[in-house]
């Protein structure tokens, strides 16, 4: 497909989990693409292996006639359009099923996919994580067009696909909304334009087995399943690649095993995620115990929801909690996480919990508290999975 012939893209952010697979699937789509961003990251080798240059630097500089995409993380230190616009164009060229809500939508729109391709329908996907069994973050088939949505920055509503997936509606992004009820108001604005509405949270979850544990997977399935069915896949062609379906990188993903401890990490970022991970986790690893490394994300979430924080880690046997990863966020005056721990602590008084502002601190805590058999879970979306190493060499 050709539709961006003669057009010339370049990506500040290319890096990221969302742009480095618009790159991708613009490259594939006949574009000419370069890109920059501040560090290296591992999105950058399947961007580099679609034949993409890329420019690591302290600052962006777009190349003449170049028009310039702009990742969320960069805006104001570059002109160019926006991540959201250029995905709405990406949206508007194919037939495409985008899938959004709050918890949920990186492990269902890689179901959708990774069906779609085991039963050889060729799909196109822009997926906000990596997904080992199909290769990446992003696809370039010639079939439907699958489609991560995300109404953090409130751009969702400029997309127009055949199939919308709606998995819940949750507050989660407190600097952009102030209750949930605006929220819902922004999802149903979108959905007055989409022709087929999925809606994941009047479904019941899929009896049948995945490889993935938890409810919360069981719903995913279930909402994957319909989209499919909607889509003109037939029910029982889909059940057998749903259940064969692994996962998505950070997304309970078992990093190893030291000294008779398994690792596991996890990318959520909110009470309801929190809890989802630890009921699976305790699902999988009925007899084991569960000791958490958990680093806040934003400093605006864990102002409003440190309490909930602490009633979903109160789950867990060993909790260290580390300072917040601030992501796109100035810090807030008296805001840590130690807030996160203080409300764990009231919740639960004597509980083995431990403020640890370092992640190497925290990794160390439990080192020192775990035992064979036990779970170790690393959970946050910032980069507290870089505690995996340390615990392997600390156990070992």
């Amino acid at each position: 497909m050709a539709a961006l012939a003669g057009r010339k893209l370049w990506f500040a952010g290319i890096g990221g989990a969302g742009l480095s697979a618009y790159a991708v699937l613009a490259r594939a789509w006949g574009a000419e693409v370069a890109g920059w961003d501040r560090s290296e990251t591992p999105y950058l080798v399947y961007v580099r292996e679609a034949g993409i240059p890329v420019e690591v630097s302290d600052e962006p500089t777009v190349p003449v006639g170049f028009e310039a995409i702009i990742s969320t993380a960069f805006r104001g230190r570059v002109e160019g359009r926006t991540r959201a616009e250029l995905l709405a164009e990406l949206v508007s060229l194919r037939d495409a099923i985008v899938v959004a809500g709050a918890h949920g939508k990186t492990t269902t729109t890689a179901m959708i996919a990774f069906t779609l391709r085991e039963l050889g329908l060729d799909p196109a996907f822009l997926i906000g994580g990596e997904v080992p069994q199909l290769g990446g973050n992003a696809g370039t088939g010639e079939g439907l067009l699958v489609v991560e949505g995300d109404e953090s920055d409130r751009t969702i509503e400029s997309l127009r696909p055949r199939i919308a997936v709606v998995l819940n509606v949750d507050l989660d992004h407190h600097s952009r909304f102030a209750s949930r009820a605006e929220v819902e108001k922004l999802f149903r604005r979108w959905l007055e334009h989409v022709p087929v509405v999925v809606r994941g949270d009047e479904l019941e979850p899929v009896s049948f087995d995945l490889a993935l544990p938890g409810e919360h997977n069981r719903r995913n399935a279930a909402a994957a399943l319909a989209a499919l069915e909607l889509a003109g896949v037939r029910r029982e062609d889909a059940v057998g690649p749903l259940t064969r379906f692994g996962g998505v990188g950070r997304r309970l993903e078992t990093r190893g095993e030291a000294r008779g401890v398994t690792l596991i990490d996890d990318y959520a970022h909110n009470p309801p995620k929190l809890d989802a991970a630890l009921a699976a986790v305790r699902e999988r690893h009925q007899e084991a115990r569960v000791l958490v490394l958990f680093q806040p994300h934003l400093y605006s979430r864990t102002r409003h929801l440190a309490r909930e924080f602490g009633s979903s880690l109160a789950a867990a046997d060993v909790v260290a909690v580390t300072d917040i990863y601030p992501a796109r966020e100035q810090p807030l005056p008296g805001v840590t996480g130690k807030l996160v721990v203080d409300a764990l602590a009231e919740l639960r008084p004597g509980a083995p919990v431990a403020w640890m502002p370092r992640i190497e601190d925290g990794a160390a805590y439990l080192a020192r508290r775990a035992r064979p058999g036990d779970v170790i879970l690393t959970v946050g979306a910032g980069d507290v999975d870089r505690a995996i190493p340390l615990l392997e060499e600390a156990l070992s």
